[in-house]
This record gives structure tokens, sequence and C-alpha cells, in this order.
């Protein structure tokens, strides 16, 4: 079923109407209802705030990751902090996981705030895990881009991110590195990545998100890891976004082809996992905290771990930009719906 056919059926009333107001009228329980029919199982851990930007560590030894847990030298600190929390003996929760990615990374006086990004309403305090108990097969899409053949903007550690990760969920979480099972995108050679690579170009990222999501049934999951240059350039739907801009990965090749939107990671991405199965994305880029664009947010603030570890909100908070990226996506996109879904459009998506 397309997705906006299932956004159709989420966002009409029972009796095949329309709702309008802020959050469409619903209360907590029908938001979280009619959200989960429209999206799959979709999790996303970026490593700072939409204005915010994210560093390059020199050396990631400080971080105390296990010896084999990758190349050593420059990397992201959101993946190196992830990772430094993931390898760490016994079960830890989600808020856990990001309380000690925070803690960490101001201990060693980044600014940048971790920040999870969910399509359901979870307990902030069940466990943490990729596979998330899904039994399906395992296909990941892994993306570090250095920018060696730019004269201005290059990075270090971005190649060195995508060995770590892949050695952790290839050890810790199922997932196999066979051409069938993985494709890494990177734009120089690393010694420790022995299968073929991709060059990670405007299209080629593109096409290679396509093949993440391409055959995915119920049950699988699937990992996108992204180390790179991140950005925001002006919304071209002028009011839809919350800050006027629209969040951005930045290719190899971006000063010739362009760099790829928010709202074109949603219609390749996210809206084609298909229920029942489940996506989990590791952003590690400037300005990528809302870049998917998913119903539910948590930002490892201080007054947000105080409320989860008190007990007061122990779950996520609904995403307020999440309304105008639907709208924005139906603008956008609405013309390829067939005549019999073209109703939706008169709703205007009053759902949210």
């Amino acid at each position: 079923m397309g997705f906006f056919n299932e956004l159709k059926s989420a966002f009409r009333g029972d009796d095949g109407g329309g709702h309008s107001g802020g959050g469409g009228g619903y209360d907590a329980d029908e938001y979280e209802t009619r959200a989960a029919s429209a999206i799959a199982d979709v999790y996303m851990f970026s490593g700072c705030q939409d204005s915010q930007t994210s560093a390059d560590v020199s050396n990631v030894a400080s971080f105390g990751l296990p010896s084999d847990a990758g190349p050593g030298g420059a990397g992201g600190a959101c993946t190196n902090a992830l990772l430094r929390t993931a390898y760490a003996p016994g079960e830890v929760s989600w808020v856990e996981l990001l309380t000690q990615m925070r803690a960490y990374l101001k201990s060693r006086r980044y600014t940048q705030i971790p920040q999870l990004s969910t399509s359901r309403q979870i307990d902030l305090n069940y466990p943490f895990e990729i596979g998330g108990g899904y039994g399906g097969n395992r296909k990941a899409l892994m993306v570090g881009i250095n920018y060696v053949q730019h004269s201005q903007g290059r990075l270090s550690g971005c190649i060195n991110d995508v060995v770590a990760m892949k050695n952790y969920i290839c050890g810790h979480e199922g997932f196999s590195d066979d051409e069938y099972s993985m494709r890494i995108l990177v734009d120089d050679h690393h010694p420790d990545i022995d299968q073929r690579t991709i060059f990670p170009s405007r299209d080629n990222l593109l096409n290679s998100i396509r093949w993440l999501v391409d055959g995915c049934q119920p049950g699988d999951v699937l990992f996108f890891h992204y180390s790179g240059h991140g950005g925001q350039q002006k919304d071209s739907y002028s009011g839809d976004e919350e800050d006027g801009m629209d969040e951005t990965l930045i290719p190899e090749d971006y000063q010739r082809a362009g760099q790829i939107t928010d709202d074109e990671l949603y219609q390749e991405l996210v809206s084609r996992v298909p229920q029942g199965a489940r996506l989990v994305c590791v952003m590690d880029c400037c300005h990528s905290g809302s870049i998917l664009d998913l119903p539910y947010m948590w930002t490892a603030t201080g007054q947000n771990i105080e409320a989860v570890q008190s007990g007061e909100a122990t779950g996520m908070q609904q995403n307020p930009s999440f309304s105008a990226q639907i709208k924005k996506l139906v603008a956008k996109y609405g013309h390829q719906l067939p005549p019999q879904y073209q109703s939706v459009l008169n709703f205007g998506m009053k759902f949210f």
C-alpha cells in the first residue's frame, strides 16, 4: 500500500471527514494511534539539534572504546559517544544511552545535545536495542564522507566512523557485511574496509537509500548510518518549516548536484518502510535534529533528563513541526495521488 494511501487512511476520521485545530483535535492516544498507522517503526539518533553543529573529534581514543571497536584516530563525536555507551557491559535503556552520551560530550566540552526521534511513542526506560526483537532480514547502509577532493570543508573521521559502526552492528546486532546485506559509500580508501565501496555522490546516495528499502518485508530491520556534513537551506515552501529552513545531507558532489533535503529523505526512506519493519538511523552531522521529521522527539536536555528520572514524563514528546512536514509533502507530492484520493488534499491534511 502506497505512502499517501496510508496517510489517507490515517488522517481520515471514522466518518471519512477531516479534523481541524492544533494536533487535529486528537488527544495523545489518538495522535499515537494514527501516527503509527501512517508510518512504520522508525528511530533516529541525531548528534545535535537543528540549530547546532556536530563535532569532528581529532582522536577518539579519549572515548574509551574497546581496542577492537574501530581504527581509532579522528571520528564523529555523536557516533563515538553512542558506541562508548552501547559497548558498556549490561543493559542500557534509551534514556540512559542518551543521558550518558550527553554527559560524556559535555565532559569533553562539546556543546551539542543528542536527540532521539521516533515514529512511535515509546517508554524511554525500555532497553535500547537496534533489532528490537525483529526476527527478519537485516540490511545496512553506511555512509562516510571526508570530502577529500575539496579544498575547504574537509573532515577527518567520517570513514573511521563507518568502520567503527560496522564493527558494532556486525558484532552485536546481527548484521552481515556481505554485498547483499550492507552497502558502504565512502570517498577515500580505508584499510579496514575490504568490501566493494561506492562513491558518495548525490545520485549514488539516493539510489542506495532506495536499495536499502527495496524488498523490505515485515519483520526486517534496516540501519542507516551517515557521517559527514549536514546543512540547511531555505525551505522552498516558505512557512512550512518552523525555522524556515530545510535540513540537508551534503553529498560529496553537492557543489554540482546539490544537497539532499529532509523532504527527499522522508519521501525516499521513511515513507517506503513497510508496516511491521523497523528502520534505525544514526545521523552524525550538523543540523540533524529533525532531518527525518518524525512524529515524536526527545532531546537530552537537563530538564528532560530530570523529568524521566523522576518519573514525571517517561515518554517521547510530540514533534511540533511534524504537521508542517506532512502538509509540505502533500503540496509537493500530492499530485501523485490517484483521483480517488484527491479528497485528502481537500482536507489539507488537517489531522495534524
